[in-house]
């Protein structure tokens, strides 16, 4: 999967020149998405039988670092669209194919049930309204959560066409994303595009179909965190060379304070990192021996994920302080890294609310481990 790596790696340049134009927009820019749609980076956890890359975790996590190094909205728009992508995995096979038959499409959304569905027949009729539609403005199909019937809970595959897309995305940060509400009024969706994570049984015999859907997601919030962090070192480094902070005859490299709090951040940064491969790592060498990826490890990965969120925010934090005036202009990446990790530490997958269930595991007191 290196191929998918040098990929990222090769769109960086690109990348990274549309971020302020992201920014204006609060949605990515046309040349980002375009470049990455042609890459097949929104589509690397469709399997093999529907023509995808059926990218491990690790080069997942990989991936979405890279694109966040040149800008954490561009990342965080992989990431959604990447991890919704192996929901192809729990779809009727005939479903899964005509959704991906096309190469470049992307899927999108939101699993939180604000939807409500009743069953006609073999279709569902859908309504609802959802937040947080991360790159819903590029998606070709949006997936939401919904309670059908008042009692269980289903994601459905809505085709972009049938879905209204209400600007609301004001944020501080991640403002590149476009994560804005989306609603869909009575829209009728055959029984078979609507399952059940964890629960609806895996359509296709892969060692990714055997990862649990939120431990990756949770593995690709994380990785965003941790290319903004990257990124915000690099500028740190990157400015300090020159620039000599006012009553100093000394460059911002030479002053101690620096020169301690860079290793500080590169510590943070790097033990975090290679905390969520190591444990990624255990966790997929059981799916590809074809075992399930019990609780505890999954507690372990969850707990590695939330761990990498807060140390990335903790080393852009060290930067940003570093840069001082120079880090509260909107023209500074520091800022933008500052905004955007601050933004993505409040997704569920990567808070502190997880961290009960996963205190919980490791203390073997019984708790309800669906979102692991």
């Amino acid at each position: 999967m290196t191929d998918l790596v040098q990929r990222a790696r090769a769109l960086r340049p690109l990348i990274s020149a549309g971020a302020d134009e992201g920014e204006r927009l609060r949605h990515l820019p046309g040349a980002s998405v375009e470049a990455l749609r042609d890459a097949g980076l929104f589509r690397m956890c469709v399997p093999h039988a529907y023509g995808g890359p059926e990218a491990d975790p690790l080069t997942l996590v990989q991936v979405i670092e890279e694109i966040a190094v040149g800008d954490g909205a561009a990342g965080w728009c992989v990431m959604i669209a990447s991890t919704t992508s192996s929901l192809s995995m729990l779809l009727p096979a005939a479903e899964a194919a005509a959704i991906h038959a096309d190469p470049r499409t992307v899927t999108g959304g939101a699993y939180a049930p604000s939807g409500t569905a009743r069953r006609i027949g073999d279709e569902l009729e859908v309504s609802g309204r959802w937040q947080w539609g991360s790159g819903t403005d590029h998606c070709d199909w949006i997936v939401g959560g919904v309670i059908v019937d008042g009692t269980s809970f289903r994601l459905v595959f809505v085709p972009a066409a049938e879905v209204e897309l209400i600007d609301t995305w004001h944020s501080s940060g991640l403002r590149g994303t476009g994560s804005g509400d989306f609603a869909v009024s009575s829209a009728r969706v055959p029984i078979g595009r609507a399952i059940e994570p964890g629960v609806t049984p895996a359509a296709v015999d892969a060692p990714l179909a055997r990862f649990p859907v939120f431990t990756l997601l949770a593995s690709g919030v994380a990785a965003a965190t941790l290319g903004m962090a990257r990124r915000a070192i690099d500028e740190l480094v990157a400015l300090a060379v020159g620039k000599r902070p006012a009553f100093s005859a000394r460059t911002l490299a030479a002053s101690p304070l620096t020169q301690v709090d860079l290793a500080r951040a590169e510590a943070a940064l790097g033990s975090a990192r290679a905390f969520l491969l190591d444990e990624l790592g255990e966790a997929w060498s059981l799916a590809v021996r074809g075992d399930p990826v019990p609780v505890e490890r999954r507690a372990r990965i969850r707990l590695a994920c939330s761990h990498a969120a807060t140390e990335a925010a903790r080393a852009v934090d060290l930067a940003y302080d570093l840069g001082g005036g120079t880090s509260v202009f909107a023209s500074s990446p520091l800022q933008r890294c500052f905004r955007d990790v601050h933004t993505a530490t409040q997704h569920i997958m990567v808070s502190r609310r997880p961290m009960e269930t996963v205190g919980k595991v490791l203390l073997g007191i019984e708790t309800d481990t669906a979102m692991l």
